[in-house]
C-alpha cells in the first residue's frame, strides 16, 4: 500500500522472504524478483539491488531431528553435566567449538543471554538462554564453584574435546533408537528449523546463528516445510 517511488529495497527483500517462508519455491521467488527488477529499472528508471539469490531446493539438505525426536533423545542422557551441555548446545544453536570455549564471564544469566567471543569469522555475537536452562546453569556454576575465567564445561579444568560431545550424542541416539546420522551440528540445524516451524522468521534467526549471509539461513525454510 505504497506509491511505487516510496518502496524501498528493504520492503522488497522482506516481501520476498515472506513469500518464501509461506511456501513459494525458489523458482517462483526468482520470477517475482525479476518482475520487480524490470518494473523498477525499465519503468521507474530506479536501480534495484537485492542481494539475495533464490534457488531450487538444495540437493543435499542437512539432516535434522524432529521436535519429538529431540525430546526422546534428551531423555536418554542421564548424566547431569552431559544433559546440560547437550541441551544448551541445541537450545542456543551454538557450534560445538563455541560451547566448549564458553566461560562463566560470558554468561549474563540474570538477563538470559550470553556472548560467543571470537566465533566463526572472529565475530562476537549474542545467544539467548532459555529460562529453564538458566536455573540449571546457575546451579551448575554454584555447585562447582566456577570462577569467571573458568570454562563452563571442562575435564579437571581443561577444555573438553569435541570428540567427547560427539560420543555423548552418539550414545543417546542409539538408546533413543533414532536411525539418523546425528552429530553436534545436527542440533544446530534442528534448532534453526524448529524456530521456523514455531513461527520465527529467517531475519530473526540469522543473527542467532551468526550467519553473515542470509542465503545460508534460507536453507532451513526447505527443512521446515
Amino acid at each position: 500500500r505504497k506509491e511505487p517511488h516510496q518502496i524501498t529495497q528493504n520492503d522488497i527483500q522482506n516481501f520476498l522472504l515472506h513469500k518464501l517462508e509461506n511456501g513459494s519455491p525458489g523458482n517462483t521467488i526468482n520470477v517475482y524478483l525479476n518482475a520487480l527488477k524490470f518494473f523498477f529499472e525499465e519503468v521507474l528508471h530506479l536501480r534495484l539491488t537485492v542481494n539475495i539469490r533464490y534457488s531450487k531446493t538444495p540437493k543435499n539438505l542437512p539432516e535434522i531431528l524432529t521436535q519429538k525426536e529431540c525430546s526422546d533423545f534428551f531423555a536418554k542422557i542421564n548424566n547431569v553435566k552431559h544433559h546440560l551441555m547437550i541441551t544448551l548446545l541445541y537450545s542456543t544453536g551454538l557450534r560445538v567449538s563455541e560451547l566448549l570455549n564458553l566461560k562463566v564471564k560470558e554468561l549474563q544469566l540474570d538477563e538470559n543471554y550470553g556472548w560467543v567471543r571470537q566465533g566463526k569469522g572472529n565475530k562476537d555475537r549474542i545467544f539467548i538462554i532459555a529460562e529453564r536452562i538458566t536455573k540449571e546453569l546457575e546451579n551448575w556454576i554454584k555447585v562447582n564453584t566456577l570462577q569467571p575465567e573458568n570454562f563452563i564445561f571442562s575435564n579437571l579444568g581443561r577444555k573438553m574435546s569435541s570428540q567427547t560431545v560427539r560420543m555423548i550424542i552418539h550414545k543417546a541416539i542409539i538408546k533413543a533408537k533414532i536411525a539418523k546420522n546425528v552429530h553436534p551440528h545436527t542440533l544446530r540445524h534442528s534448532f534453526a528449523t524448529h524456530l521456523l516451524e514455531n513461527g520465527y522468521s529467517v531475519i530473526e534467526i540469522q543473527p542467532l546463528l551468526g550467519h553473515s549471509k542470509i542465503e545460508t539461513t534460507l536453507i532451513y525454510t526447505h527443512l521446515a516445510r
